[in-house]
């Protein structure tokens, strides 16, 4: 597949400007990270050739200078909100996290749980990691936020948060997601800082929008898209026009709070002029990775769409509101985005109209298609995944790589042991199956060598699928939409 953005670039440019920002203050700077220091599979996506832990590399080129504090929001622990491409809860991706970063070497300092008020699932999540042995803090909910600067940047304000020792230059203050509380956290120390006498800095660090990118460049409107269920707008930073008069982008949420950030800022430091405008206060130059514009356009384009796919399916399953689907046809509508460009869902519609039945299709890496239907068996996705592997190997379509023998005991299983109503092999079971028989079929090892082809893959389904199946999808890193429709009549297990 093509490439339009340089990993290796993009890390030794990153690096060299967050080490400069560094060294404008006292040797320490809190650094706001947003997005994912792990798995930044939108970043993936819209700039091919960005790899997935791109953020952690740079870490890892830094690693002698940093720690890292997590930052999660009691509110969103209360709520068990979900990480949606993982479809596990933020707090169980904390820790999944701290475990990925400790066996790399990183240097972890503590968790913060904000805005607290005695939250149950806090107070649950607190102990457990006690018990492991984590460093962990509580902040309340900052008293005259976001008003009243002279009571913010007081000992009723921030000066209530504990104060969290930290002994190196950089300090990463990360979250599974956003609204967790990484800038106050950030403001917290920094207020804390001055008080020992400590000329500390902050920073922000966000790969999207990149500020340096036209505001309609599709790479911009899918990270629109991406976040419209959070209400996001790219727009001119006005600040940074008046300033130097330079046109860049940033984001309405960081546009609409810069003035408070400003003042409190400036309580903190005593300098009001650290900063003009919220592009000042970022270090993203992911910007500069790029080496076909065009290449990430087309990508962009897709990604908007995949979104929109994934906002009307949620919507249908009543994990989404009409508001997002609206906002994200909006976005396609002002940058001329048709569904049509999506070819591989109209090879699946195709498929699903011609066997009468579920379908994926999925578009392998030199362009072609191959498809999979639902039959009494398997999935429409087990189908697909199999045929793909099967052309990628030069395998004859009538050669079976499943052994009836591995599969006899895997369906005994499913409907005498586990009493499964509907007795199917989802995409699990059928690479389970697989990887057994690839042990003594050389056919089946050559067919299973090929899974890794798929990475980066686009796929469509005709109909919304099992939640299994989507999330093995998503770890064989295949690009999946579905069509917003379920696949049968039944209210449970569509």
């Amino acid at each position: 597949m093509k490439k339009g953005f340089d990993n290796e670039l993009y890390v030794r440019l990153q690096s060299e400007k967050i080490l400069e920002r560094i060294r404008k203050f006292d040797n320490k700077l809190y650094l706001e990270f947003g997005g994912k220091l792990f798995d930044d599979m939108h970043a993936c996506r819209v700039l091919p050739g960005f790899e997935s832990d791109a953020k952690c590399k740079i870490l890892l080129t830094l690693k002698e200078q940093s720690e890292i504090i997590f930052v999660i929001g009691a509110q969103d622990l209360e709520r068990n909100k979900i990480r949606a491409d993982f479809g596990i809860p933020y707090g169980t991706d904390v820790l999944r996290l701290i475990d990925k970063m400790r066996g790399l070497g990183l240097n972890m300092n503590s968790v913060v749980v904000t805005q607290y008020t005695g939250q149950p699932a806090a107070d649950k999540f607190i102990n457990k990691l006690k018990s492991h042995g984590l460093k962990t803090y509580i902040h309340h909910k900052t008293k005259g936020y976001p008003t009243e600067v002279d009571v913010i940047v007081s000992d009723e304000g921030y000066g209530a948060n504990p104060y969290i020792e930290t002994t190196k230059p950089l300090v990463v203050v990360t979250a599974p997601g956003p609204g967790s509380g990484k800038l106050a956290t950030c403001l917290s120390q920094l207020y804390h800082e001055y008080r020992r006498g400590v000329r500390a800095g902050y920073a922000k660090f966000e790969t999207f929008p990149i500020w340096s990118l036209p505001l309609r460049h599709p790479v911009n409107v899918a990270y629109e898209a991406a976040t419209a269920d959070l209400g996001d707008v790219n727009m001119i930073d006005p600040y940074h026009l008046e300033a130097y008069g330079k046109t860049t982008v940033n984001y309405n949420r960081d546009i609409e709070c810069f003035p408070i950030v400003r003042s409190i800022l400036a309580k903190i430091t005593g300098d009001e002029s650290i900063y003009q405008s919220p592009t000042d206060m970022g270090v993203n130059m992911a910007g500069f990775g790029i080496v076909d514009d065009e290449v990430c356009r087309s990508a962009a384009r897709q990604e908007i769409i995949r979104r929109y796919y994934k906002a009307a399916c949620d919507y249908k399953t009543g994990n989404a509101n009409a508001e997002t689907v609206e906002r994200i046809r909006l976005l396609m509508n002002e940058n001329k985005i048709e569904l049509s460009e999506r070819v591989v869902a109209k090879v699946a519609a195709d498929r699903a109209e011609a066997c009468g039945s579920a379908a994926v299709a999925l578009q392998l890496d030199d362009g072609s298609f191959v498809t999979g239907r639902s039959s009494n068996l398997m999935t429409a996705c087990s189908s697909a995944v199999l045929n793909a592997v099967k052309t990628l190997s030069h395998i004859a379509d009538e050669m079976l790589l499943l052994s009836p023998i591995v599969l006899a005991p895997i369906i005994e299983l499913k409907k005498e042991v586990l009493r499964e109503d509907k007795v199917k092999l989802s995409l699990g079971d059928v690479l389970t199956a697989l990887s057994i028989c690839a042990a003594t079929n050389p056919i089946a090892e050559k067919a299973m060598d090929m899974l890794v082809r798929l990475r980066g893959c686009d796929a469509h389904a005709s109909c919304i699928l099992p939640e299994n199946d989507l999330s093995v999808m998503r770890k064989l890193g295949v690009y999946l939409t579905c069509e917003p429709e379920y696949g049968s009549k039944d209210l449970y297990g569509f």
